[in-house]
């Protein structure tokens, strides 16, 4: 897991070097960076809208007795994909986006869900109930 994590890090930010210069040599340089700026601060107002409506739903699973595991899973698409938006450059903007919005972030969640079902299942992650 280290190692795709190590890769990421090395492949997705050369990727958004050559899609920039792309999109510079295509729309113009200025239309670039005012696209890159549009997007995060579009990104930023729905990281807030959909962090804040995640808070509530967890306060209100949480005041009737409900653990909030789904609405977990949300807050750290939300986190993600907020982080991602916040660095310049389109292909993390789509991610950011993805992660996002609630209809694609349930594909998100699901997939979060399998690994994290298969974690518990090989004993990587133990629960501890101490009630």
């Amino acid at each position: 897991m280290l190692k795709i994590l190590i890769l990421l890090l090395i492949i997705v930010p050369a990727l958004e070097i050559g899609v920039l210069i792309l999109s510079g040599s295509t729309i113009g340089v200025l239309w670039t960076i005012l696209l890159v700026i549009v997007t995060g601060v579009l990104g930023a107002w729905l990281a807030k809208k959909e962090g804040l409506q995640t808070i509530r739903l967890a306060q209100l699973q949480l005041q009737q007795g409900q653990i909030p595991s789904g609405v977990l899973l949300d807050g750290l698409c939300i986190l993600v994909g907020g982080v991602v938006l916040l660095t310049p450059g389109f292909i993390t903007d789509a991610i950011g986006f993805f992660l996002l919005l609630p209809n694609t972030r349930a594909i998100a969640k699901a997939f979060l869900q399998k690994i994290f079902n298969q974690m518990v299942q090989s004993g990587s992650i133990i629960f501890i109930n101490r009630r």
